[in-house]
């Protein structure tokens, strides 16, 4: 499974990227809006750290849709191109598949959503678990049902769970197979988290500290002198 950050914080993803398995970056526009800084700016930046960047139109109609796409996925390679889950989206796939452009679907709610997704040769496509949990519905049986429609007919679409609200999410995301995870920094840093990590750790470090005298430092003394 990759692993990418939700957000359009440009200092969030260079801090995740020293981490090593960040793999890319979703951001939408209201994301991009809390920033204030320029969008083209944002995205390059973006890039220049991670290997996939998901730039979104805001456009809702075909013509416009077309042109916002063009632009973003102009600004870097790395950029996929993300439109909302609308009639107009499919009119506009059509022309910027065929100029090599990648595309992802967003605002993916429904199976029968992520099929013609699918079908209509989207790159990416991202189901909400999350929003979906929040009107008392189970995300994570549409997220199975989207893999279970995919499965025979090998699709080359990945599906990229999104609305990832905690650490279960992105296990039980991953046990179904979905290709990508996005989700806030919270819920990244929140990965690496466990009690008893914690508190094993506190234990080897008091015992360290008791029985330092007799077994000395880890590190020479001339290293870590060296090291000042």
């Amino acid at each position: 499974m990759k692993f990418f950050l939700d957000t359009g914080n440009v200092e969030e993803i260079r801090a995740a990227t020293e981490l090593g398995i960040l793999d890319g970056v979703t951001t939408n526009p209201t994301l991009m809006a809390k920033e204030g800084k320029p969008f083209r700016d944002a995205l390059l930046e973006m890039c220049a750290l991670v290997e996939i960047v998901n730039g979104e139109v805001v456009a809702t109609e075909a013509k416009r849709m077309i042109v916002e796409g063009r632009e973003i996925a102009a600004l870097h390679p790395n950029i996929v191109v993300k439109l909302p889950m609308l009639a107009e989206s499919f009119k506009a796939m059509k022309v910027l598949h065929a100029e090599g452009i990648r595309t992802n679907v967003t605002l993916v709610f429904s199976p029968a959503q992520a099929l013609l997704a699918a079908k209509a040769g989207a790159y990416f496509v991202s189901p909400f678990l999350g929003r979906v949990d929040d009107i008392a519905n189970d995300g994570m049986q549409v997220l199975r049902d989207i893999l279970e429609v995919y499965r025979p007919y090998n699709f080359q679409t990945q599906v990229l769970a999104a609305s990832l609200r905690h650490p279960m999410h992105v296990v039980e995301a991953a046990k179904l197979g979905a290709h990508i995870a996005t989700m806030p920094l919270k819920v990244f840093q929140q990965l690496f988290k466990h009690p008893l990590t914690d508190r094993g750790l506190q234990g080897f470090l008091a015992d360290w500290e008791k029985a330092r005298a007799v077994l000395g430092d880890i590190v020479p003394q001339e290293t870590a002198k060296a090291k000042k």
